[in-house]
Formats: C-alpha cells, structure tokens, sequence
C-alpha cells in the first residue's frame, strides 16, 4: 500500500537526529497514557479522535494505536485516513471539513479525544469553534497542543523564536524555509492562559489544563474537560 500524500512538512525540520526524533515521540505515549487514567474510558463508551492524519509513519495516530478497542472509535480528519478501517478493523472513519460544524449530534461520543490538532486550525476564533464543536459532540473531552513557553518549537525545532510577536516569527520561519508553519493558519500555539480562554464556561461543569513535561520544561498541555449535562448547542451562542 502507497503511503497517503499527508503533511510530510512535519518532517522537515532543521535537524533531525534519530535519537531526538524517538525521544519527541515518548510524550505521546505518556500523554495517552495519561488520558487513559483520567479519563477511564470503558469498553462501551463511544470515542472520538478528532484529527486523523493520513500520514502512515508508526508515530502518527497515537491513539489508534495504542487504544484498545478499535470498534468503539470514531476518526475524523480533514484528510483522507480511511486505510485506518483497514489497519484497525471496526473502526470508522469519517472525513470531516475545516471550519464547518461536524456531522455528528449532540452528545453522540462518551468521550471525544484530540491530540496535536486545535494549534493547526487557524486563529482563535477557529480554535474556539473546533474545540466548541468537539465539546458539543462529546460528554467528556480530552485536548493535547504544545505548550507556546516550551523552549524548542517542536514542529520546526526552531528554538526561542515561537516567542517572539507572531510577525516576527512568521518572517523568521519563512526566511528558513518553513513556509507552510510561518502561516498562522497552519500553525498557531497557545499558552495555557490561552487554552483555557478558548473553553466555554456555560458548557464546562470542570475544565482543567495538566502540563506534561520533556527534558524538564513544560512541552505540552492537556486539557481536560467535563461538560455539563442537558445543554446544547444553542448555549453557546
């Protein structure tokens, strides 16, 4: 089977040593792990991956290949991963288009997970509508993002110059060469002030934001969120 085209800009960066490529990748693991113990999700609950990548690379769809029970799955992505029925059967996959509502009801998964996907949307307001929108298909919600205060940018491995104001990084990351990521719409990185801000308090009975940490810094936030019961879509407005 011939690899999908996928996002292979995530590969490009501006060193790539093998061993700092398999250590990048255990957080991942942790991470799922993590989700795992606080979320709890059973045999029966209905699941959500928000975010599939059509990229075959063993690393991607973390989830899928570490969770369990392939036939409680939902995956959704804007790309097409529909090999991921294939490769975990009873699983579905459904192809879902950026900045639209999904097509899903309301409440329709137990538990809706989504890891490295929301600083990939856009702008903010974009971010607050794909984490809206998961959050309204799903009772309980399990969010990863790099953390913006981590030293390294871990999608160019660019160090420091993510902090910078976003023109000046947007022109640096051009000059190297990371054209797709210098554009916000393709790479936006939230602080955990502004991961919370995106989560709508009318909706949320408990929000909280763990950081998970890499060679002793902060590198990711995971964001878990309770809804509460009986509301719907039409609260958010």
């Amino acid at each position: 089977m011939s690899e999908p085209a996928g996002d292979r800009r995530y590969y490009k960066r501006l060193f790539d040593f093998a061993a700092i490529y398999k250590l990048s990748h255990k957080p991942r693991r942790e991470m799922f792990e993590f989700f795992m113990s606080e979320l709890r999700p059973t045999r029966d609950d209905k699941v959500l991956d928000l975010g599939a990548t059509s990229l075959l690379d063993p690393q991607e769809n973390m989830f899928e290949v570490h969770y369990p029970h392939a036939d409680s799955v939902t995956a959704a992505g804007i790309e097409d991963c529909s090999f991921l029925e294939k490769r975990y059967p009873g699983l579905k996959f459904v192809r879902v288009s950026a900045g639209k509502p999904l097509p899903f009801k309301d409440d329709q998964f137990d538990v809706g997970f989504s890891n490295a996907a929301i600083e990939h949307v856009g702008s903010r307001e974009d971010q607050r509508f794909f984490l809206s929108e998961l959050i309204r298909v799903s009772r309980r919600c399990f969010v990863t993002t790099p953390n913006r205060w981590f030293p390294i940018e871990l999608h160019t491995r660019l160090p420091l110059v993510h902090w910078l104001p976003r023109p000046l990084f947007s022109r640096i990351a051009l000059l190297l060469g990371f054209e797709f990521y210098s554009k916000e719409e393709n790479l936006n990185l939230l602080t955990y002030r502004e991961l919370m801000g995106l989560v709508p308090a009318a909706r949320a009975k408990r929000a909280r934001i763990t950081k998970q940490f890499f060679l002793g810094f902060p590198s990711n936030l995971m964001l878990v969120i309770e809804k509460l019961t009986g509301i719907h879509a039409s609260s958010m407005d």
